[in-house]
């Protein structure tokens, strides 16, 4: 099969029948074998009831629904499942992704050899209130992951099927794909500008706590790439350095008791300076700092994915 089609909504019964449509039209305009995998995300609306009907004409067509309404992350983890096409397209279902940028997509996997391909809007039709916020994340992401793109949280991507089928989304990490892909060795990742339409039907689905969940997200993705399977180097390093440089500093003060008493002049108590308490609470930091490290790696060694990694190709002689 040349493409999955993956489309999470909620509640966007009004837009459904003409995007299947349009989708289905390019389809066959460019004699691509597909499948369209629409996932239901708790709709409360007919959502499911077109799907439902849609797929009843249509054999192409994928339906899958949850229970309740449980987010992008988890709609595309469930569509990234099932998808069996040699490229997958992801894209919303409010009409403001274009099919038409499909083959192009297709394209740019399958003969520029990309592993993922990701939309930029560069001329969006969102109000500021969502424009300023996602220039602001963009460019962190940018710096964290050292991935240049433009727009990581565009809908409209192409995936080689081999890097959906590698990486695990979940929370709001659909907007960081591509930091998880290049975490799982896919280190090809292409950019093309995409057409971003005005919003025909319906109105937004996100607030604006999708923008802090969206930046938690971040340091998240950006802590485990790093450290995940070595907490001890987060935790360890900075422990030990505040706890020796308390232990100093505490020994620094009694030498200089001991030096008093030894030519005879009267010392105070160590415990009367206030550098003392400032020596205690960096060893005590310092100790709870590397102790949280010692249990991180305990836990991260008994993963059951601790030695899991993404293997390429195997090539064995005959014994």
């Amino acid at each position: 099969m040349d493409i999955s089609v993956i489309v999470p909504l909620f509640n966007e019964d009004e837009s459904l029948p003409e995007l299947i449509a349009w989708i289905k039209r390019v389809m066959d305009e460019h004699k691509f074998s597909f499948e369209l995998v629409m996932v239901d995300d708790g709709s409360k609306d007919d959502s499911w009831k077109i799907i439902q009907d849609h797929s009843e004409k249509h054999d192409f067509i994928k339906g899958i629904k949850f229970r309740r309404n449980y987010g992008k992350s988890a709609a595309l983890f469930c569509g990234f499942e099932v998808a069996q096409g040699d490229v997958v397209i992801t894209m919303d279902a409010d009409m403001q992704d274009s099919p038409d940028e499909i083959p192009e997509l297709y394209n740019m996997v399958m003969q520029e050899n990309y592993d993922l391909v990701s939309g930029w809007k560069k001329k969006r039709y969102d109000p500021i209130s969502k424009t300023i916020p996602s220039k602001f994340f963009n460019a962190t992401a940018r710096r964290v992951s050292g991935i240049k793109l433009h727009d990581f949280n565009c809908g409209l991507k192409a995936y080689r099927n081999k890097v959906i089928k590698s990486v695990e989304v979940y929370g709001e990490m659909h907007r960081y794909i591509p930091i998880l892909a290049k975490q799982a060795g896919f280190t090809r990742i292409g950019e093309k500008v995409v057409l971003h339409r005005e919003r025909k039907y319906g109105i937004t689905k996100f607030g604006l706590e999708r923008f802090i969940n969206g930046f938690l997200d971040l340091l998240t993705v950006s802590f485990i790439s790093k450290f995940g399977k070595r907490p001890m180097h987060f935790f360890g390093i900075p422990g030990t350095l505040m706890f020796l440089v308390g232990f100093f500093s505490a020994g620094w003060l009694g030498l200089q008791k001991i030096l008093a008493i030894s030519r005879g002049e009267t010392a105070r108590l160590v415990t009367d300076s206030p550098y003392f308490f400032i020596a205690l609470a960096a060893m005590i930091i310092g100790s709870q700092l590397f102790l949280a490290g010692f249990v991180a790696e305990l836990i991260s060694r008994s993963s059951t994915d601790r030695n899991k990694y993404q293997i390429e190709e195997r090539t064995f002689k005959g014994e």
